[in-house]
């Protein structure tokens, strides 16, 4: 019998100063069934290691672990290559070995649901190619949040990433995604590093048109978290403060 890969959720509060100093009650966010799952699980693939060890002393503060943090397998995802986008990493069949003897194995991202604007998307598909079953379990997808937070098309919507760090190239590319939003009503979603939160909402407002709906999502499921959806008129009339510490996401509707 093989065994199942399951995709636990993280919380999305990574890297904020709220779960440095004083980590939130995972059952606020997580459903207590996953971390059920997750206290029983020996075997992880993980982003980050030492992320994933904070992780389960959350856990284990709710639901025990099933054997010591330090008893643990925690391998990490290799890194893919630069410029090999469409090429998975090599070794993922080799972290999955587990599971062909039947141990279940846990994926987790840093933060939110695993293989969703991750890296861990190349070790599900090869557990598909092996016949290993998986099973993704319920938890915060930052995404989702800030589109159904946004009142924007959540019936046709794009996840577009990263956009590029040359001011130049960032305003074309954010042009071209406003002209397809407005040929397809699709929304674009984007993110960007924390730290350039506000130059990449400067950005947006100078790149886009004043009739276009932009809205933001800034700390989901934080205490502190807030969504936002204006005209780009309406946001540079009252434009705000980003936070330099707390992830955000960014959506905009051209109309």
């Amino acid at each position: 019998m093989t065994g199942t890969l399951f995709l636990v959720p993280n919380a999305l509060d990574f890297g904020t100063a709220d779960a440095q100093s004083a980590p939130a009650d995972l059952q606020e966010v997580l459903p207590l069934g996953v971390l059920r799952i997750a206290a029983r699980l020996t075997c992880w693939v993980a982003e980050n290691a030492k992320t994933t060890r904070a992780f389960l002393k959350r856990v284990d503060a709710v639901v025990p672990l099933a054997q010591p943090l330090q008893a643990l397998q925690i391998v990490e995802l290799p890194r893919p290559q630069k410029g090999a986008k469409a090429q998975a990493p090599a070794g993922l069949d080799a972290l999955l070995a587990p599971a062909l003897h039947g141990l279940d194995i846990g994926l987790i991202s840093e933060a939110g649901l695993p293989a969703i604007a991750d890296p861990g998307a190349a070790l599900v598909q090869a557990a598909h190619g092996l016949g290993i079953p998986v099973v993704a379990l319920p938890g915060p997808s930052s995404l989702l949040l800030a589109l159904a937070a946004s009142g924007l098309n959540g019936q046709s919507f794009a996840f577009v990433g990263y956009l590029p760090v040359d001011a130049a190239e960032r305003t074309s590319r954010v042009r071209d995604l406003e002209a397809l939003s407005r040929r397809q009503g699709q929304t674009q979603l984007v993110i960007e590093t924390p730290y350039r939160n506000e130059a990449l909402l400067a950005a947006l407002l100078t790149a886009l048109s004043p009739q276009t709906r932009l809205s933001v999502s800034c700390g989901l499921t934080l205490p502190q978290g807030w969504s936002r959806t204006d005209t780009v008129a309406g946001w540079k009339a009252a434009p705000g403060s980003m936070p330099k510490d707390v992830p955000a996401v960014f959506g905009f509707l051209a109309g």
